[in-house]
């Protein structure tokens, strides 16, 4: 299906025609990212350091044939600037990251370096590129000092972490919040920080995610097994976040007004959901075999509820989430499913689906999705 005839004048036709550089463009999020940004008529470049498994979304959708694809590693600053100064993105997208909670107690080291000094870096080349304009630098959820309460936590509430993920994590936005009260002369490029977390869809096969364990399970016939079934969260489908950042990006691009803030993207509350509902769910579009409690617990903290607020990204970009809970689980097993069955064009089944998200969008009132639509 051929997008780009109407999804450039998404988000205002902001992408249009502009230089976009995506660091982590290999991973989950940001090799969708790549893909949406290519349909919206972008110049897209990624910089990345590795392939996050085998196989990944990146390799499978064949990303590297459609976009300027360069190897390097966030934590190399010369290497980073060269990217900048070769490439001269007008807007960046920030995700490359150590991703993972659990990775993250037996190599806290390159956590830290990897997501407080790789930021570090990329806001560095921002401050002294000449071509940036906008940046979104990508955090996560879980940058808040975590209490699990019942209600959503706000843009403005306690950083922390209780383990080297989060911390670094909240680690990142206070950086972010230094650069942008630090560096303002007038002119200069405008960024934003973006928290989301707990994201499904194709194409994910990480450790220690609930999805990719059950896909890789299921994919051989066996039962998945589960740590975890009653620990809930904010789940949501990739694109959800995905929309907020690229209609974040737009306003910076207009103006300054949201320089150096932090949005949150989650899902509605009412899909906060338990890990052993949204198996049951997918387990049901499968038609896999199953899943069992088990695994080791060995003392690594995982937070049982975490919620988050959207209220500032709906009032300051009326941004909310589309998809329901069904719909979410759903287009995630179907991705899977075209895989495992041999399908061969799994970057235009990618691109279906982002149709399928941006017509959901355009029918719910969402401005970001008012044009691009054809009638």
């Amino acid at each position: 299906m051929e997008l780009s005839g109407g999804a450039i004048q998404l988000f205002k036709g902001a992408y249009n025609g502009k230089r976009v550089l995506v660091t982590g463009h290999t991973g989950f999020k940001g090799s969708w990212l790549a893909i949406w940004l290519s349909s919206l008529g972008a110049r897209v470049a990624g910089f990345s350091s590795y392939l996050p498994s085998s196989p990944c979304n990146f390799s499978v959708t064949g990303l590297e044939r459609t976009i300027d694809h360069r190897w390097g590693d966030v934590r190399e600053l010369p290497a980073l600037k060269a990217v900048f100064e070769d490439f001269r993105p007008e807007v960046v997208f920030h995700l490359a990251a150590q991703p993972i909670v659990r990775r993250s107690y037996s190599d806290p080291k390159l956590t830290f370096d990897t997501n407080v000094g790789g930021t570090v870096n990329v806001l560095e080349c921002v401050r002294t590129s000449g071509s940036v304009k906008a940046a979104v630098i990508v955090t996560s959820d879980k940058c808040y000092e975590n209490t699990e309460c019942v209600w959503g936590y706000r843009e403005n509430d306690r950083l922390g972490g209780a383990d080297p993920y989060s911390a670094s994590k909240a680690c990142a936005e206070i950086a972010a919040s230094a650069y942008a009260r630090s560096f303002r002369p007038q002119g200069a490029p405008r960024f934003a920080t973006a928290r989301a977390g707990n994201v499904v869809g194709g194409g994910d096969w990480a450790q220690s995610r609930v999805v990719p364990d059950c896909v890789r399970a299921w994919s051989e016939g066996k039962e998945a097994v589960i740590r975890n079934p009653a620990s809930t969260r904010p789940w949501q489908h990739v694109l959800e976040p995905l929309s907020g950042y690229l209609w974040l990006g737009a306003d910076l691009l207009d103006s300054d007004r949201l320089h150096g803030e932090s949005f949150n993207f989650g899902p509605d509350q009412k899909v906060d959901k338990p890990v052993s509902e949204l198996i049951d769910l997918f387990t049901a579009y499968w038609g896999g075999p199953g899943w069992r409690r088990g695994g080791v617990l060995d003392g690594k903290k995982e937070s049982s509820l975490l919620k988050l607020s959207c209220d500032k990204a709906l009032h300051e970009l009326g941004w909310r989430p589309v998809l329901s809970f069904e719909d979410t689980i759903r287009l995630t097993a179907e991705w899977y499913r075209r895989y495992y069955s041999g399908g061969k064009e799994m970057y235009a089944f990618s691109e279906e689906q982002i149709f399928f998200y941006v017509s959901e969008a355009a029918r719910a009132g969402l401005p970001w999705a008012r044009e691009g639509v054809p009638a």
